[in-house]
């Protein structure tokens, strides 16, 4: 995959464990239907990084938000959580889809994901990000 701001369409990824890990790490994975990634915006530079207020994607109609607001690579630490579907396990490796990251993307760390470990209680946001991700899931050849 290359780098986009959308959902690129339903890609299988996969995930794979240094051969330095035992087989046993990823006992029981296999039952659960998503995982937490953690991973690292490896094609982005420290020149990328922007500390500073600005409009999400550079759309005028969005209000500025700071480095923190934004989910980006622009971020200092240069490193993003996804939650993709986990639909197998083969070995060492993890198929995923829906992981937002690109193809050689090193990943940091990854876990099942608990709904109970979720957000407790209402979730609220300001409206700019629902318009901004309306067509985020329609796959690209769609949009």
């Amino acid at each position: 995959m290359e780098p986009a701001d959308d959902y690129q369409g339903g890609v299988e990824s996969v995930i794979r464990l240094d051969a330095s890990y035992p087989l046993e790490t990823l006992q029981g994975i296999e039952e659960f239907s998503h995982l937490l990634v953690v991973w690292h915006f490896h094609r982005a530079s420290p020149d990328d990084v922007a500390l500073h207020a600005r409009s999400p994607r550079g759309n005028p109609r969005w209000p500025a938000t700071g480095t923190f607001v934004h989910r980006n690579h622009r971020r200092p630490n240069q490193l993003a959580v996804s939650f993709p579907r986990l639909l197998r396990v083969e070995g060492r490796d993890l198929h995923v889809t829906d992981l937002d990251a690109v193809d050689g993307t090193p990943v940091i760390d990854l876990a099942p994901y608990f709904e109970h470990m979720g957000p407790r209680g209402p979730v609220h946001q300001p409206s700019w990000p629902a318009e901004m991700l309306t067509d985020y899931w329609t796959p690209a050849h769609q949009r």
